[in-house]
Protein backbone atom coordinates (compact mmCIF):
# COMPACT_ATOMS: atom_id res chain seq x y z
CA UNK A 1 0.00 0.00 0.00
CA UNK A 2 1.31 3.07 -0.97
CA UNK A 3 1.34 6.52 1.42
CA UNK A 4 1.34 9.76 -0.66
CA UNK A 5 3.84 11.43 1.65
CA UNK A 6 6.17 8.99 3.10
CA UNK A 7 7.36 6.99 0.56
CA UNK A 8 6.05 2.86 0.08
CA UNK A 9 5.07 1.31 3.30
CA UNK A 10 3.90 -2.56 3.30
CA UNK A 11 1.46 -3.83 5.36
CA UNK A 12 3.86 -6.60 7.17
CA UNK A 13 5.84 -3.58 8.71
CA UNK A 14 2.58 -1.51 9.30
CA UNK A 15 1.55 -4.82 11.92
CA UNK A 16 5.20 -4.78 13.64
CA UNK A 17 6.63 -7.86 11.60
CA UNK A 18 10.40 -7.56 11.03
CA UNK A 19 11.21 -7.73 7.34
CA UNK A 20 15.04 -7.77 7.67
CA UNK A 21 16.40 -11.09 6.19
CA UNK A 22 17.79 -13.98 8.25
CA UNK A 23 21.66 -13.27 8.88
CA UNK A 24 24.14 -15.13 6.00
CA UNK A 25 25.54 -18.07 8.47
CA UNK A 26 29.28 -16.64 7.51
CA UNK A 27 28.74 -13.58 8.13
CA UNK A 28 27.19 -14.12 11.35
CA UNK A 29 30.56 -16.09 12.02
CA UNK A 30 32.90 -13.65 10.74
CA UNK A 31 30.90 -11.06 13.26
CA UNK A 32 31.41 -13.47 16.16
CA UNK A 33 34.77 -14.33 15.29
CA UNK A 34 35.46 -10.39 15.30
CA UNK A 35 34.25 -9.65 18.70
CA UNK A 36 35.83 -13.09 20.09
CA UNK A 37 39.51 -12.03 19.08
CA UNK A 38 38.79 -8.14 20.30
CA UNK A 39 37.88 -9.12 23.70
CA UNK A 40 40.24 -11.63 23.82
CA UNK A 41 43.08 -9.12 22.67
CA UNK A 42 42.20 -6.90 25.64
CA UNK A 43 42.83 -9.78 28.43
CA UNK A 44 41.82 -13.44 29.14
CA UNK A 45 38.42 -14.62 29.41
CA UNK A 46 36.36 -17.50 30.17
CA UNK A 47 34.30 -19.17 27.83
CA UNK A 48 31.23 -18.91 29.74
CA UNK A 49 31.85 -14.37 29.99
CA UNK A 50 32.90 -14.56 26.18
CA UNK A 51 29.72 -16.84 25.02
CA UNK A 52 27.49 -14.22 27.29
CA UNK A 53 28.93 -11.87 25.17
CA UNK A 54 27.85 -13.37 21.89
CA UNK A 55 24.52 -13.83 23.39
CA UNK A 56 24.38 -10.27 23.95
CA UNK A 57 25.09 -9.52 20.43
CA UNK A 58 22.25 -11.74 19.45
CA UNK A 59 24.66 -14.10 17.81
CA UNK A 60 22.84 -17.60 16.64
CA UNK A 61 23.75 -19.96 19.73
CA UNK A 62 24.97 -23.14 17.27
CA UNK A 63 27.40 -20.59 15.75
CA UNK A 64 28.33 -18.66 19.03
CA UNK A 65 29.17 -22.38 19.92
CA UNK A 66 30.79 -23.63 16.67
CA UNK A 67 33.20 -20.52 16.95
CA UNK A 68 33.74 -20.65 20.54
CA UNK A 69 34.89 -24.59 20.24
CA UNK A 70 37.08 -23.49 17.35
CA UNK A 71 38.95 -20.90 19.41
CA UNK A 72 39.42 -23.42 22.20
CA UNK A 73 40.53 -26.08 19.96
CA UNK A 74 43.33 -23.08 18.80
CA UNK A 75 44.25 -22.70 22.50
CA UNK A 76 42.58 -18.79 22.26
CA UNK A 77 40.20 -19.56 25.06
CA UNK A 78 41.83 -21.37 27.85
CA UNK A 79 39.43 -21.86 31.20
CA UNK A 80 41.98 -23.94 33.34
CA UNK A 81 44.63 -21.33 32.02
CA UNK A 82 42.52 -18.70 32.83
CA UNK A 83 41.51 -19.60 36.64
CA UNK A 84 45.39 -20.92 37.17
CA UNK A 85 46.32 -17.47 36.09
CA UNK A 86 43.28 -15.41 37.73
CA UNK A 87 44.20 -16.93 41.65
CA UNK A 88 47.82 -16.27 41.13
CA UNK A 89 47.26 -12.85 40.08
CA UNK A 90 44.36 -12.29 42.57
CA UNK A 91 46.05 -13.61 45.30
CA UNK A 92 49.33 -12.30 44.58
CA UNK A 93 48.34 -8.32 43.67
CA UNK A 94 45.38 -7.82 45.74
CA UNK A 95 45.94 -10.70 49.07
CA UNK A 96 42.02 -12.40 48.15
CA UNK A 97 41.52 -15.04 50.18
CA UNK A 98 40.66 -18.63 48.70
CA UNK A 99 36.79 -17.55 49.43
CA UNK A 100 36.70 -14.33 47.87
CA UNK A 101 38.74 -16.03 45.06
CA UNK A 102 36.40 -19.12 44.69
CA UNK A 103 33.30 -16.52 44.41
CA UNK A 104 35.03 -14.45 41.49
CA UNK A 105 36.00 -17.50 39.49
CA UNK A 106 32.15 -18.36 40.08
CA UNK A 107 30.98 -15.03 38.87
CA UNK A 108 33.26 -15.75 35.26
CA UNK A 109 31.38 -18.79 34.93
CA UNK A 110 34.14 -21.40 35.30
CA UNK A 111 33.66 -24.98 36.11
CA UNK A 112 33.90 -25.90 40.02
CA UNK A 113 35.99 -28.57 39.22
CA UNK A 114 38.88 -26.48 37.32
CA UNK A 115 38.10 -23.32 40.10
CA UNK A 116 39.08 -26.30 42.86
CA UNK A 117 42.29 -27.19 41.18
CA UNK A 118 43.49 -23.53 40.54
CA UNK A 119 42.43 -22.64 44.23
CA UNK A 120 44.89 -25.74 45.26
CA UNK A 121 47.50 -23.07 44.67
CA UNK A 122 46.82 -21.61 47.50
CA UNK A 123 47.59 -23.06 50.45
CA UNK A 124 46.98 -22.32 53.96
CA UNK A 125 49.96 -21.52 55.23
CA UNK A 126 49.81 -19.11 52.37
CA UNK A 127 46.83 -17.38 53.16
CA UNK A 128 47.32 -16.98 56.48
CA UNK A 129 50.98 -15.05 56.00
CA UNK A 130 48.64 -12.79 52.83
CA UNK A 131 46.39 -12.10 56.24
CA UNK A 132 49.48 -11.25 58.36
CA UNK A 133 51.27 -9.01 55.33
CA UNK A 134 47.79 -6.69 54.40
CA UNK A 135 47.02 -6.45 58.22
CA UNK A 136 50.49 -5.08 59.44
CA UNK A 137 50.26 -2.89 56.17
CA UNK A 138 46.94 -1.45 57.15
CA UNK A 139 47.50 -1.82 60.98
CA UNK A 140 50.85 0.05 60.61
CA UNK A 141 48.54 3.48 58.81
CA UNK A 142 46.36 3.45 61.67
CA UNK A 143 49.05 4.02 64.84
CA UNK A 144 46.88 6.71 66.16
CA UNK A 145 43.71 4.91 66.62
CA UNK A 146 42.41 3.54 69.71
CA UNK A 147 43.81 -0.46 69.77
CA UNK A 148 39.47 -1.42 69.50
CA UNK A 149 39.22 1.14 66.83
CA UNK A 150 42.01 -0.70 64.53
CA UNK A 151 40.96 -4.23 65.69
CA UNK A 152 37.22 -3.71 64.00
CA UNK A 153 38.86 -1.86 61.01
CA UNK A 154 40.93 -4.47 60.44
CA UNK A 155 38.55 -7.02 61.08
CA UNK A 156 36.26 -5.39 58.01
CA UNK A 157 39.10 -5.05 55.55
CA UNK A 158 40.16 -8.63 56.19
CA UNK A 159 36.46 -9.39 55.44
CA UNK A 160 35.64 -7.99 52.69
CA UNK A 161 39.23 -9.73 51.04
CA UNK A 162 37.29 -12.93 51.88
CA UNK A 163 39.62 -13.66 55.46
CA UNK A 164 37.96 -16.16 57.72
CA UNK A 165 36.93 -14.76 61.09
CA UNK A 166 38.87 -16.59 62.44
CA UNK A 167 42.04 -15.90 60.65
CA UNK A 168 41.41 -12.35 60.91
CA UNK A 169 41.09 -12.24 64.74
CA UNK A 170 44.39 -14.44 64.91
CA UNK A 171 46.08 -11.71 62.48
CA UNK A 172 44.72 -8.98 64.19
CA UNK A 173 45.65 -9.92 67.45
CA UNK A 174 49.06 -10.73 65.94
CA UNK A 175 49.42 -7.51 64.42
CA UNK A 176 47.37 -5.15 66.98
CA UNK A 177 48.20 -6.71 70.27
CA UNK A 178 52.11 -7.69 68.83
CA UNK A 179 52.22 -3.33 68.68
CA UNK A 180 50.91 -2.26 71.90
Amino acid sequence: RMHSEGGATSTSEEAGEATAPAPDPEEERERAREYLLRALTASAKSRSRLARGLADRAVDPDIAAEVLDRCEEGGLIDDVQYAHTLVRTRFAERGLSRRALAAELRNKGIAEAVARDALDQVDDDAELMAARRLAASRAARMTSLPPDVRRRRLAGFLGRKGYSSSVSMQVIREVVDGAD
